[in-house]
């Protein structure tokens, strides 16, 4: 599958009863590679290597702050509540007209907290790409993940293999949709 490079509409904050979802900025840097870094982190992901080579983050950033972005980025923002500034990640890529793809990371600190639940719960009612259907795979051993995606109305659609960076082979995953 291809990704269709479109220029995608502002992003705005998303709120949630516990934190905010607002897009990613360059100040985030320092904790996100902090997080990323961990290899629990980098493991649960398709797209973070491990060790985490300098720059890779920063790259991300930028590209999901520039004006040519591909992927929408939020941050799962504590502050509101008193926490941390950065707690996880979560995005959308805009496949096609009407397709969407959701990946998220919770920082360890933050696991079993049901953050990643409540980010793409709200995620999907924002809906802020205006697609019909969304997908996200995970990876067979993190039934947290699969749990969450059925906690957001997501329905499984089957298996496949992703290739994973920091485990360096590809990895037998789930794959989950949700028409909207």
């Amino acid at each position: 599958m291809t990704v269709e490079i479109l220029k995608l509409p502002a992003q705005p904050v998303i709120e949630t009863e516990r934190f905010d979802l607002r897009p990613v900025r360059r100040s985030d840097l320092g904790l996100i590679e902090l997080y990323a870094s961990d290899p629990r982190v980098a493991m649960n992901t398709v797209s973070i290597p491990h060790p985490l080579p300098p720059g890779v983050i920063e790259a991300y950033i930028k590209r999901a702050t520039s004006d040519e972005r591909v992927e929408d980025v939020w941050v799962m923002d504590g502050l509101k509540t008193g926490g941390s500034e950065v707690m996880g990640v979560i995005s959308l890529v805009k496949m096609d007209r009407d397709q969407s793809e959701v990946g998220y990371w919770v920082a360890p600190a933050f696991w079993n907290t049901h953050l990643a639940s409540e980010a793409v719960q709200a995620l999907v009612q924002a809906n802020p790409l205006g697609n019909t259907n969304m997908f996200a795979s995970v990876f067979r051993d993190n039934p947290a993940s699969a749990k969450v995606l059925t906690n957001a109305g997501f329905r499984y659609l089957g298996t496949a293999e992703s290739y994973c960076l920091a485990r360096e082979t590809c990895v037998p995953t789930w794959t989950y949709s949700i028409k909207l």
